[in-house]
């Protein structure tokens, strides 16, 4: 059966559509969706575009047009992570929404999305991966060597961590030292990016297992703008390597 995989921007969607053989190009509303083989296994490769409503609608279609079993994104985020480097890669053990809540005080409390705690308050706070599946990638991950980032990009000759953790996800661009800060401490996110969150969301309603794979292409500080666009290539390059390792588990 089939894998849907999204990726946000061409960058992300590059390193696995050049792998891809027999492509079947299907276009739908305003994405191209790419039936094939990736390493042999069968998928559908898309391009979202950016933000949670475009990978909720793209995540929808995978799972109702082409009945999808499986939805793994992969792509960048920014750090979150005091403790990770620009380069390193974060796969979701859950995911939240930190824009979603209700407003008092001047300032967001984040709440379970869909909720509110007044009206059909709820003690959940994001969408987690099951255990078991975390387990499967810890165990086809555990040998993996991921090449070192280029000297351009910082790289020191290190292989880049892989960790695991929660990333949050939001409609905004993160460029601000103290709003970085502030998220890894109140919600303990690792990374932070615009479409998790939202995968997390409709897979669940549909049922459906699903992942979210980023590596960190900036540190969400006040230089992340410079940094994303310096490194953002090179570093999907391992995102897009631990999805291929991964396939024959999920």
């Amino acid at each position: 059966m089939t894998i849907g995989i999204i990726c946000a921007i061409p960058e992300e969607l590059g390193h696995l559509k050049e792998a891809l053989d027999g492509p079947e190009l299907l276009p739908v509303a305003h994405a191209e969706f790419v039936h094939g083989r990736l390493d042999e296994h069968e998928v559908v490769l898309v391009g979202a575009g950016i933000g949670k409503v475009n990978t909720a609608m793209t995540a929808t279609l995978l799972l109702d047009r082409f009945q999808c079993r499986m939805v793994v994104f992969s792509g960048v985020a920014g750090g979150l992570d005091p403790a990770l480097s620009i380069g390193d890669v974060v796969i979701a053990d859950r995911t939240i929404q930190h824009d979603a809540g209700w407003i008092a005080e001047e300032r967001l409390h984040t709440y379970q999305a869909g909720h509110v705690p007044f009206f059909n308050p709820t003690d959940r706070l994001g969408y987690p991966v099951p255990e078991a599946l975390i387990a499967r990638l810890e165990a086809a991950l555990e040998r993996i060597d991921l090449p070192p980032l280029s000297k351009a990009a910082g790289g020191d000759g290190s292989s880049p961590a892989i960790a695991y953790g929660t990333i949050l996800s939001g409609d905004q661009f993160l460029n601000c030292e103290a709003t970085r800060r502030r998220l890894h401490a109140e919600l303990g996110g690792k990374a932070i990016e615009m479409e998790g969150g939202a995968l997390g969301q409709v897979c669940e309603a549909f049922g459906v297992p699903w992942l979210d794979i980023r590596a960190l292409s900036d540190l969400a500080g006040a230089s992340s703008d410079v940094d994303f666009g310096s490194f953002v290539r090179e570093v999907a390059a391992s995102s897009a390597m631990i999805l291929r390792r991964i396939l024959p588990v999920l």
